[in-house]
């Protein structure tokens, strides 16, 4: 996916790699009230760890062994202490009244590293 847009007086191309990742391992960070680590398998070979404030809408144990939907190719972001490298892809909704998250999951069946066009 690429977007356009003005950076000052030239424009800028960005192009965002979505990647389907494989959840290795998911666990609560520490003194945080919102974020998960997600350890994942992005088809690289090395593992990605990425931070997400999803805490409140899921459990940890309960996302292992699933296939999500990942950006791989964002800087590294420093949260709580820990490195997070890329972003998961939730949908956010409101349902009576109250707000919904829900993380992209695709069919298992999709290979770690998949890109999405």
């Amino acid at each position: 996916m690429k977007l356009e847009g003005k950076g000052g007086s030239r424009k800028e191309r960005v192009e965002i790699d979505f990647r389907a990742v494989k959840i290795k391992s998911c666990e609560e960070v520490k003194k945080s009230d919102k974020l998960l680590k997600f350890v994942l398998n992005d088809g690289s070979g090395e593992d990605r760890v990425i931070l997400s404030g999803i805490k409140q809408y899921y459990d940890p144990e309960e996302l292992v062994g699933k296939t999500a939907i990942a950006i791989v190719n964002l800087p590294p972001r420093k949260m709580m202490g820990e490195y997070s490298n890329g972003m998961l892809i939730s949908a956010a909704n409101e349902y009576d009244g109250e707000e919904m998250l829900n993380l992209l999951l695709v069919d298992d069946r999709i290979p770690a590293g998949a890109k999405l066009y």
